[in-house]
């Protein structure tokens, strides 16, 4: 029998998809599972981006351009300006989701084995970019202790070597909710230039920081031209993770053309999800006013209903719409399975992301999940209920 490859071998399964057959199959047996596992919103989508769609007059579904509509590349430059980030219509190449954004990224800064360092936890998905792309990804720790600040910059410079070719962010972070300061940027500037490498900053959850804190982006800082290279998408922005598109974002020309040929070998990023999108940049600002105050409730809701249970330890998010808890249980892999498959109370169960999967360190994350609050307040009370009943009940396997 023919065999596989060894890339696909190592391509890891999604820690937030993987546990899918086991609520399908309750669902099926009549379980109502809550879902605090995927960060999928229920915030509607801007009427202004639906529309766009419903009444273009198109009349032949053509391919776009392979840098995405000058139109929309355009309004997307305005959009940076207006978050004082200047850049051009010739910075930005428009992708098929943030996920495209990121392979891109790698593929047109590492070759095999070159070795990008992240703080970790992370979007468990950068791994699966990175065996993609043959790229080795360099964990560094950031601790739940101290609410998964940035990581002392001498553990950075300790990982660094020849193979280093990047370092690589998500602010506000997914799956921690953390907001990196401005200072905490600056430091990481300073490495990025006194080594010679490129800083990435995934920044998809832009606009939802809370607490009268401020996102600041890589491409704020002076100097970083040649060094930095923004990862974006409008799927949780606008509620739009259906549309699949983002960006690339660079000043460095030399990135920008590399990346340009990645995205001619694909063609094209979709024409209507582009035009829903360009629209979508018309939504006002009270909109992201009124999503902001939802999201604070939320996590606040959901902070308290978790620190009444003993044994947990939580991660206070700043940002996105995510938080790490930590269970007194030895592995969350092996407690979400059960949840799904045993543990029911009055018919409901909950669907969570084990953390294991978010960590490139091995062991890490063994007994931490991820949740994210992107369901009604009443929903996410009534989640948390099942999960304290289901730790009183659950014996570690």
């Amino acid at each position: 029998m023919p065999s596989i490859s060894k890339k696909g071998f190592s391509m890891p399964e999604s820690p937030i998809r993987k546990l899918v057959p086991y609520a399908e199959k309750a669902k099926k047996e009549g379980v109502k599972v809550i879902h605090l596992n995927i960060g999928q919103p229920d915030i509607k989508t801007p009427k202004i981006a639906l529309d766009a769609v419903k009444n273009n007059t198109i009349s032949v579904l053509s391919y776009s351009r392979t840098e995405g509509s000058e139109a929309y590349r355009e309004k997307l430059a305005r959009y940076y300006a207006n978050h004082d980030i200047a850049v051009t219509a010739q910075d930005i190449l428009v992708t098929t989701g943030g996920s495209e954004a990121l392979s891109f990224t790698m593929g047109s800064i590492a070759d095999s084995d070159d070795e990008i360092i992240i703080p970790e936890p992370f979007y468990a998905n950068y791994n699966g970019f990175a065996t993609a792309m043959g790229v080795t990804v360099v964990p560094v720790v950031s601790q739940i202790d101290n609410n998964f600040a940035l990581p002392p910059i001498e553990e950075f410079e300790k990982l660094i070597t020849p193979k280093t070719k990047a370092i690589l962010i998500c602010n506000p972070g997914n799956p921690t909710g953390y907001l990196y300061t401005r200072e905490e940027i600056k430091k990481l500037a300073v490495i990025a230039k006194k080594h010679d490498l490129f800083l990435i900053s995934d920044e998809v959850y832009r606009e939802f920081t809370y607490d009268n804190k401020e996102h600041y982006s890589i491409l704020q800082e002076p100097g970083m031209d040649e060094h930095a290279i923004i990862v974006d998408s409008v799927s949780k922005r606008y509620s739009m993770c259906g549309a699949r598109i983002g960006c690339m974002v660079s000043k460095n020309k030399d990135v920008m053309k590399t990346a340009l040929k990645f995205a001619q070998a694909r063609l094209s990023p979709p024409t209507y999800a582009q035009i829903a999108s360009e629209a979508a940049l018309e939504t006002p600002l009270s909109y992201f006013e009124d999503v902001k105050k939802e999201y604070v409730s939320r996590r606040n809701l959901l902070i308290g209903e978790l620190e009444k249970i003993e044994g947990i330890k939580i991660g206070h998010p700043q940002g996105a719409f995510y938080c790490i808890a930590e269970l007194p249980i030895k592995d969350t892999d092996v407690f979400a399975q059960w949840l799904l498959e045993e543990f029911r109370v009055d018919g409901e169960t909950v669907m969570v992301a084990p953390a294991a999967g978010f960590y490139a360190s091995e062991g890490l994350g063994k007994n931490q999940i991820r949740i994210a609050y992107v369901l009604d307040k009443e929903r996410l009370k009534r989640a948390v209920f099942i999960l304290k009943e289901a730790l009183k009940s659950y014996k570690d396997q």
